[in-house]
């Protein structure tokens, strides 16, 4: 349940107290005038991503991509106080309904902007169904979730945050948590000057989107490579990348370079783990059963940094995930499934063997990139802490403001 105004002061000046200082009572925020690495700005104050890839014409949906394909269009243009606005909101746990948690929380920038749980853990220590996908490069994609049910950031945004096992907030509390706070008021007018009145649910929702369009990943030693460098890969990862361009593999068929993904939906059979029901994905959510069990294929952008894997964190390493494809077709389906689900036709027996699968990982490996990380802000708006994680020494006097 939401703590009353006074026991949320009364916290406030715990954790003051309890970090000497770590949690501003009054903090000093101001939003940046300049874009984020990778962007640059343009006189309507607007940041538009700059790409080597911008010079290839060849676009990925054409075939498997090439190492000079070109991206599809990005989602930029926001200016540089909505996207530094974002990024507070990003990073504060006032967005949930008990203070608890943010969106980093389950995207957290050292995990790949993932959690690195098999499944996410909500408000009240809730696990949700499935694992927090990557936000890397999501300025690219069309659709959102694992079963592709949202078409914007913005619709997806307003999934978690409202869900009782997730965020567990309302719009109206988000109002209300939002439009009290002094700071967040001066810096909403700064990130949207000329508007009137408090903040609108809408203005939220673009910062947020604001924030994770800047979430670029294009610097990987693969990058490198691709652009006439190369040395930057290693013969073992040269060697994993022909696996996985090969048509024994078919890995680019699906994880089409350079997002790594082609953004479609694919049913491959995997397992559930530790026992859980059989998740129908995509199938429950459109009107094709021939998607029961399917999920949007993820880009691989960072996928080093984001174990375990799969929609529900079936596989612990990248070895693992790597050695499924290679197994049979539709071999860890349910027995129940195996008639009520069409396993898409690239999912077959390349019968790779150790040394395929280990240089794969290697490949695998070289698509890190996280030079463009965006910075945790030091305090935030609310005077909470980031990310939503609190000092252990703190849980007893949480418990006594529930």
């Amino acid at each position: 349940m939401r703590r009353a105004p006074s026991n949320k002061a009364s916290l406030a000046g715990i954790v003051v107290l309890a970090l000497c200082g770590t949690v501003l009572a009054e903090p000093q925020v101001e939003l940046q005038s300049d874009c984020p690495p990778g962007f640059e700005l343009t006189g309507n104050n607007a940041c538009e991503l700059r790409t080597l890839y911008q010079n290839y014409d060849s676009l990925h949906e054409a075939g498997v991509g090439g190492p000079r394909t070109g991206l599809p269009e990005a989602r930029d243009g926001f200016s540089p106080q909505q996207i530094d606005l974002g990024r507070y909101l990003f990073f504060d746990p006032l967005l949930s309904g008990d203070d608890s948690l943010s969106c980093a929380s389950c995207h957290h920038p050292d995990l790949g902007f993932a959690d690195g749980r098999p499944r996410s853990i909500g408000i009240g220590g809730a696990e949700v169904a499935r694992a927090a996908p990557s936000l890397w490069n999501v300025a690219f994609l069309r659709r959102f979730f694992w079963d592709a049910r949202a078409g914007s950031l913005e619709e997806q945004m307003q999934g978690p945050l409202y869900a009782d096992d997730e965020m567990g907030t309302t719009p109206a509390q988000l109002l209300a948590d939002i439009g009290d706070n002094e700071h967040y008021r001066r810096l909403f007018r700064d990130a949207y000057p000329g508007s009137e009145g408090p903040p609108t649910l809408d203005q939220i929702y673009t910062a947020i989107a604001a924030f994770q369009a800047s979430l670029i990943s294009l610097n990987s030693r693969y990058d490198q490579y691709a652009h006439g460098y190369h040395d930057a890969l290693t013969d073992r990862e040269k060697a994993g990348m022909n696996v996985f361009r090969s048509f024994v593999a078919r890995c680019a068929e699906c994880h089409t370079p350079p997002l790594f993904t082609n953004q479609q939906l694919a049913v491959i059979g995997v397992r559930e783990p530790d026992g859980r029901a059989f998740d129908p994905g995509a199938g429950a959510t459109t009107d094709n059963p021939g998607l029961r069990g399917g999920f949007k294929v993820p880009g691989l952008r960072n996928i080093a940094r984001t174990a375990p894997y799969m929609h529900s964190g079936t596989f612990a390493t990248l070895r693992e995930a790597a050695e499924f494809y290679t197994l049979g077709r539709g071999h860890a389906l349910p027995v129940a499934e195996q008639d009520r689900v069409t396993v898409h036709w690239h999912i077959w027996e390349p019968d790779l063997g150790a040394e395929e699968l280990d240089r794969l990982v290697d490949f695998l490996g070289a698509l890190t990139d996280e030079s463009f990380k965006p910075q945790v802000p030091s305090q935030m708006p609310s005077g909470l802490l980031p990310i939503g994680k609190l000092p252990e020494a703190l849980a007893p006097h949480l418990g006594q403001t529930n």
